[in-house]
């Protein structure tokens, strides 16, 4: 049954046919497709910044995890604007609307509704803050609030822009303009892996 596991026939997917808006949301494709963005990205972290994100030890990991739960989100008002957690501009900017708006885009390319894929986003960004990151960093009160709200912005213009290429007759055109808004799933679609 092509719905329930997300997958659909390839001549389907090369036609750039979408599925019905009033179809249910495909879970699996968004949620395995957000764990391996946070196992990828957590894993550069520890390659670019070991300190603190390289250190494995037990106690560690238990004193960091201990905090984040304990105390309130990281938020310095006495730093430059989005610089409030002590991470650089760049990466609170650029870094967390992209992360964002991955999540945001493969839950919309799943059929789910613009409001569930801002919760789908809202959820997603928690699990990274206090699942993923925790160990290293205190979740940050910033990165809790930008991530999901500019993820859904920039994810629902490249999801506007995906659907709007399915009308492109040129089907290497077509290809082109959705990876470009969309690399990683539409290498997951190209290896059959997901349809959504």
């Amino acid at each position: 049954m092509p719905e329930a596991t997300g997958v659909r026939p390839r001549a389907a997917a090369e036609a750039g046919a979408a599925a019905p808006e009033s179809a249910d949301p495909v879970w699996a494709p968004p949620i395995l497709h957000s764990l391996a963005v946070f196992t990828v990205t957590r894993s550069v972290e520890a390659v670019l910044w070991p300190d603190p994100f390289a250190d494995f030890r037990p106690e560690r990991w238990g004193y960091h995890y201990g905090e984040a739960f304990t105390k309130p989100p990281l938020f310095d008002a006495a730093q430059p604007a989005f610089r409030w957690d002590h991470d650089p501009w760049p990466i609170n900017v650029f870094g967390h609307g992209l992360l964002g708006s991955e999540i945001y885009l493969r839950a919309r390319t799943c059929r789910f509704s613009a409001p569930a894929a801002v919760a789908f986003a809202i959820a997603g960004t928690h699990l990274w803050e206090y699942g993923y990151e925790a160990n290293g960093v205190r979740p940050s009160a910033l990165d809790l609030v930008y991530t999901p709200l500019a993820g859904a912005l920039l994810g629902e213009l490249r999801y506007a822009t995906w659907r709007a290429a399915r009308g492109i007759r040129s089907a290497p055109a077509r290809s082109l303009v959705r990876a470009l808004v969309d690399p990683f799933g539409e290498i997951e679609r190209g290896a059959g892996v997901f349809d959504c």
